[in-house]
């Protein structure tokens, strides 16, 4: 196999994708992650490895569109990579998530300066730079509720100068560009994302991130101290009165790898499960747990909402025309289900699940963060309710999905 098998078949890189091999690779790799993600978690480190062996294969640049050098992944394609990814190690594969919808989105909306985004993109492919926005604060929380940033970016000559804090920064120990959520100083304010590279002076990272779950994603708190661009680092700002111009799109594509992620997860709780099962022999009975018929129906449960879960991202990836309330009951069903499958692998185990000893426990932790993920719960039902019971014209559409596992309220 080669050592960078996409990037060794460019030309023909949307056929390589159904080839044998390149599911080996996606097996490979996952098996590879699951490997060091107890340890990862454990301590909460960031996998820097783990994303070096995407870069090696091409797999950073998925989503990048053909002018940099990139794959120009169909949202099918790239949702077979996250869910492979998640199966080994989730956290890497929600900072890899993140990589792949900046770029997917940037590519179809093309708001930035052409050379900045080519710049971007260049990098992304060759030094495997990632990106990812940055939006959470510690006043507001979750922007998706509402509000203006406290981050200010004020005009200066030179261009911008921004100040604020962020957090739930999301793969922050290894991204290159921060997609940074502010407004500016203006009587009206402008209010959008301003691009800013990591090693500009005035940036700084306070290692502060120990949640329940995704331990290994590194979404610590980032400073911003007067941290001066360029002026059209400006790149997707408008008046702060202006309705926000929200992109179906990109709400199918956030659904789609949100749901792959913790579906990854479940997959990964229900192997476990039915492996141990087949290998635990109580001495009182004296054949294996898996011969009995109340696990299989509890393991027959599982594989029926896996099968739903399946069946409904296959229909979203391969319907780019879902509509934007769709995109979110996708999400709300899928890892709703994903945390039912853990919690019945739970229920049936007993101590041995929750043991720290057995990856079910980290693997209920991880699946527990998929409800923070905007659009949250309460926000997908009382929109598709206020929709059915009041009609269309009341429903009112979430902001594309955040870029980090919790919020705050």
């Amino acid at each position: 196999m080669s050592a960078n098998l996409l990037s060794a078949h460019a030309a023909a890189a949307s056929s390589l994708f159904d080839q044998p091999a390149f599911d080996q690779l996606l097996q490979q790799l996952a098996s590879e992650f699951a490997a060091t993600a107890a340890e990862h978690d454990r301590d909460g480190s960031f996998p820097h490895q783990n994303f070096e062996r995407l870069h090696q294969h091409g797999l950073l640049s998925l989503t990048v569109p053909h002018f940099a050098g990139g794959h120009a992944a169909t949202l099918a394609q790239t949702r077979r990579v996250i869910g492979a990814v998640a199966y080994g190690d989730p956290s890497t594969a929600l900072v890899l998530s993140m990589q792949y919808l900046q770029h997917a989105a940037n590519s179809r909306t093309a708001r930035w300066p052409t050379q900045l985004y080519r710049q971007v993109a260049t990098e992304a492919v060759r030094d495997g730079a990632l990106i990812n926005a940055l939006r959470v604060e510690p006043e507001l929380g979750t922007p998706a509720r509402g509000g203006l940033p406290a981050t200010v970016a004020r005009r200066v000559p030179q261009g911008w100068c921004i100040s604020g804090r962020k957090i739930y920064s999301t793969g922050i120990p290894r991204l290159t560009w921060l997609n940074v959520w502010a407004r500016s100083d203006d009587a009206q304010p402008l209010v959008g994302s301003w691009l800013v590279h990591r090693d500009t002076p005035g940036v700084s990272v306070v290692e502060n991130w120990d949640h329940l779950g995704m331990r290994a994603t590194g979404s610590h708190e980032v400073i911003f101290d007067d941290v001066l661009v360029p002026a059209e680092h400006a790149v997707d700002v408008a008046p702060a009165n202006s309705q926000p111009d929200i992109d179906p799109t990109t709400l199918l594509w956030s659904a789609v790898l949100l749901g792959a992620i913790y579906d990854g997860v479940a997959r990964a709780a229900r192997d476990w499960l039915v492996d141990w099962l087949q290998n635990r022999v109580p001495a009182n009975l004296g054949t294996p747990l898996a011969s009995l018929p109340r696990f299989q129906e509890a393991v027959g449960q599982i594989d029926a909402w896996l099968l739903s879960n399946r069946l409904l991202l296959d229909a979203a990836a391969a319907n780019t025309r879902v509509a934007s309330d769709d995109s979110g009951r996708i999400k709300y069903l899928v890892t709703t289900q994903a945390i039912a499958v853990v919690e019945k692998a739970i229920e049936i185990s007993g101590n041995p699940g929750l043991s720290r000893n057995n990856a079910l426990e980290r693997h209920y932790r991880n699946v527990l963060c998929s409800r923070i993920h905007t659009p949250q719960n309460d926000s997908i039902l009382i929109n598709a309710g206020r929709i059915a019971l009041l009609g269309p014209q009341t429903g009112s559409l979430v902001a594309p999905a955040q870029t980090s596992p919790v919020r705050v309220a």
